[in-house]
């Protein structure tokens, strides 16, 4: 309870809990529908509510976005570098975007809501794409360093399995790592499906964002979770 009160006293805190609860709803409601029960329409109202809730939060924080890729052009390691500013960049892009949709919501002007969402969604698809190339390099080093421990003397067919769980025993200590891999590759689907590239179902889509939402929170509890610079 004491760790749900620290995070609910954050405003990035509430956002996730938020979060949580909008991918939560999709998931439930779509369970629902397809069993022709009742309940679907409340769950979607909710999850609307929690959706614009969220945007509100975030109103305002796309120029945080850009200033913080201040610091990093003064990161050492080029590939983190470009990719993270590139990230940063594009999520600015994102939430922008996302601050106009609001403003269409709340009936303060008016847009062409469904052309802003698509574009909402592209630049955060860019984002997140930049994310995942950084994971992937930070997992290749780690694997590279234990390249040794990894791969026998003398290879074999038969010893492919043993080679994926000790690469995965590996990553599984850098939970830093782990974590934010697991968090955009459930990510990654959201934007994608709602761009029209996938096909993958509202409960999915809710399952996905319902994970990548805890795997944010566990960040949160734990910041030596929380892979940097980010």
């Amino acid at each position: 309870m004491d760790q749900i009160i620290k995070i609910n006293n954050q405003t990035a805190g509430r956002d996730k809990l938020a979060r949580l609860l909008q991918y939560l709803s999709r998931f439930l409601w779509h369970n629902l529908q397809k069993n022709h029960k009742n309940g679907v329409v409340g769950l979607k109202n909710l999850e609307f509510q929690l959706s614009t809730f969220r945007k509100l939060l975030r109103f305002g924080r796309f120029t945080e976005s850009i200033y913080a890729t201040l610091p990093l052009f003064e990161e050492e390691e080029a590939t983190i570098r470009y990719t993270v500013i590139l990230s940063k960049i594009t999520n600015s892009l994102f939430l922008l975007a996302d601050h106009i949709l609001w403003l269409g919501r709340a009936d303060l002007c008016s847009i062409d809501t469904e052309r802003w969402a698509n574009l909402s969604n592209r630049y955060w698809l860019y984002s997140i794409t930049m994310n995942l190339v950084r994971d992937f390099y930070e997992i290749s080093i780690i694997l590279k360093s234990n390249k040794s421990t990894i791969l026998p003397k003398k290879f074999h067919s038969k010893d492919i399995v043993d080679i994926v769980f000790k690469s995965i025993a590996i990553l599984s200590i850098n939970q830093n790592v782990l974590i934010d891999t697991i968090k955009n590759c459930c990510d990654f689907f959201i934007p994608l499906t709602s761009l029209g590239f996938t096909k993958l179902s509202p409960g999915l889509i809710g399952l996905l964002g319902a994970i990548s939402s805890i795997a944010g929170l566990l960040i949160l509890i734990d910041p030596s979770k929380k892979l940097t610079p980010s």
